[in-house]
């Protein structure tokens, strides 16, 4: 890490320009480090947020299942089959929380390693192309949690710029692009595989539900 880099990254620069210290004595950017692991702790707090959102679904899930067992073994199919279009629409969103949470935990991940060795710039591009993906996602879903990201999003866009700023690196845009597809990606392949263990099938002969057709419905962010 250089010497002007440092400085940054752990506190402001003294030999900044005479408008940007009137400027900042104003509205104090304050130092790299300390403003990354504030935006590290409020990911962590989303992403408890979105566990107690799952928890909540997991136990409508479990509900649905019972109405939607009991409906079958009353030989009312209209009913069940209800029921278990409404079962597959409560795993779709399941399966989206699900991926948001992992995918955030991927990216709180990458950043405490940043605060260790100062790869900034590297790090910071594709976790905030995750974070807008993942707000996207939320939209529907988790309202609640859209504007709190956003202004995460837009915390670790400034640290990058000014990081890229301070250690003169320039940001490769098709690498950012492709390792926040890769976040992205494996996140969704493990929370398909987790919707899959937590939640049981109906019994054969039901109303089909996730399996099938919530899977062919559900994209990843």
């Amino acid at each position: 890490m250089s010497e002007r880099f440092a400085k940054k990254w752990e506190s402001k620069r003294e030999d900044a320009p005479f408008s940007n210290r009137i400027k900042d004595a104003v509205k104090p950017p304050g130092p790299l480090k300390p403003r990354l692991d504030f935006a590290v702790r409020r990911i962590d707090l989303q992403v408890q947020k979105l566990d107690q959102a799952t928890d909540r679904f997991s136990q409508r899930d479990k509900a649905i299942f019972a109405r939607t067992v009991d409906a079958y073994a009353k030989h009312d199919i209209a009913r069940a089959n209800v029921f278990a279009s409404e079962l597959a629409e409560v795993r779709k969103m399941s399966k989206l929380i699900m991926n948001a949470k992992l995918a955030l935990e991927q990216i709180t991940l990458r950043l405490r390693t940043v605060s260790e060795l100062g790869d900034v710039v590297s790090t910071l591009g594709p976790a905030v192309g995750v974070l807008r993906s993942v707000n996207a996602g939320l939209v529907s879903v988790f309202p609640e949690a859209e504007s709190e990201l956003g202004e995460i999003g837009n915390m670790l866009s400034g640290i990058m710029i000014e990081a890229s700023q301070g250690s003169g690196t320039t940001l490769n845009f098709g690498a950012v692009n492709e390792d926040a597809s890769k976040i992205l990606t494996e996140a969704a392949t493990v929370a398909e595989q987790k919707i899959k263990d937590k939640f049981p099938d109906l019994p054969p002969g039901m109303p089909s539900t996730p399996g099938s057709q919530t899977e062919k419905s559900t994209q990843s962010f």
